[in-house]
């Protein structure tokens, strides 16, 4: 039996200061073999995040099916106020958890970070640069690539094939490269030529790297909007990524770009000496931005994204035209024959 009226029937939700989520699934099951250095590694990503946040900054943690302990280490950390909010759920996997975290919410960005990322001063602040620069984009990674110039990116190879803000320029920190090569055990993912150049694109003498990971990125709230996707098969990898972060970029005639320099480490999965020394020297934010006010809204049309990603990625890239298109951007002879590689 129900007596009385709900106070909170037809009642508008009250608005909030936040306008950036970051969303980090978490999946520690114990502390042995590839994870006994996990929960550790979490303290690091965790510390890194609230020492380089600004306040408008809402943290969602997916608790994935982890053991007691990071359990309750997550839970320390919402009672405390350092974690928003925390969802508890068994082993659905990398996606569904992330589905999960950013389900329920409305903020203008939506950062998704895997859990061993080592956050670095100024990421927040120079990723809504390349918003602001680039009206047309939709995510930005912090840590730029040299081989992210094919990776769901033909649409700014089509809107700007004979610009010449679209050109291969030096590449900042060849040490960070480097670095996250050695992190994912491929040490030999980057040739010289990589470590010298990347594609950018430029704009009044600021410049982003085209293409994107998604080992940490920031959407814009639009990509996520009518989103298809409702749950991946996928416990980690397939194509479940690509199908949620990547292509719903591009359908929606946005770009995805990354930051010049880098402004994040992975940190895979042992603890090294450097990561407690690097998180050590990170100095406390203290950006106060404004609601964002400068995206702009982005037209799109189902025809273009044909055209563009489907259609003009297999005009350019055949070997002939692509080879061209490298040497047109700022690559000479040699330079575009170390690039078109297979290791690409």
């Amino acid at each position: 039996m129900r007596i009385g009226y709900n106070p909170n029937k037809d009642k508008k939700q009250e608005p909030n200061d936040f306008f950036h989520q970051v969303v980090i699934p978490v999946y520690i099951p114990d502390s042995e073999g590839y994870f006994k250095d996990s929960l550790k590694i979490l303290e690091y990503c965790l510390k890194s995040l609230f020492k380089t946040i600004h306040p408008k900054t809402y943290i969602t943690v997916v608790n994935n099916g982890s053991c007691i302990e990071a359990a309750e280490y997550l839970t320390d950390l919402q009672k405390t106020g350092k974690i928003h909010e925390i969802i508890n759920t068994t082993n659905i996997g990398k996606l569904n958890a992330i589905i999960k975290g950013i389900s329920g919410h409305n903020f203008t960005f939506i950062t998704i970070s895997d859990a061993d990322v080592l956050f670095l001063e100024n990421w927040q602040e120079e990723t809504y640069n390349v918003f602001e620069k680039f009206p047309k984009t939709g995510a930005v990674c912090p840590t730029p690539s040299s081989k992210s110039l094919k990776n769901y990116t033909f649409n700014i190879w089509f809107d700007l094939l004979f610009s010449k803000s679209l050109r291969f320029t030096k590449v900042k920190n060849p040490t960070a490269l480097k670095a996250f090569a050695e992190s994912v055990q491929n040490p030999n993912m980057y040739q010289d030529i990589h470590l010298e150049k990347y594609l950018t694109v430029s704009k009044d003498n600021f410049r982003a790297v085209v293409g994107a990971g998604h080992f940490i990125t920031t959407y814009r709230k639009e990509v996520f909007e009518n989103s298809r996707i409702r749950y991946s098969n996928f416990m980690l990898g397939g194509d479940s990524e690509a199908k949620l972060l990547d292509l719903p970029v591009v359908e929606k005639g946005m770009w995805r770009l990354s930051t010049e320099e880098n402004f994040a480490f992975h940190l895979g999965n042992i603890e090294e000496k450097w990561m407690e020394e690097t998180l050590e020297k990170i100095k406390p934010n203290n950006f106060l931005p404004d609601n964002p006010i400068f995206l702009q809204k982005i037209k799109f049309s189902r025809i273009g994204f044909i055209v563009k990603h489907k259609l003009f990625s297999k005009i350019l890239t055949r070997q002939k035209i692509w080879y061209y298109c490298l040497k047109i951007k700022g690559l000479s002879k040699s330079e575009t024959l170390k690039y078109i590689q297979k290791n690409e």
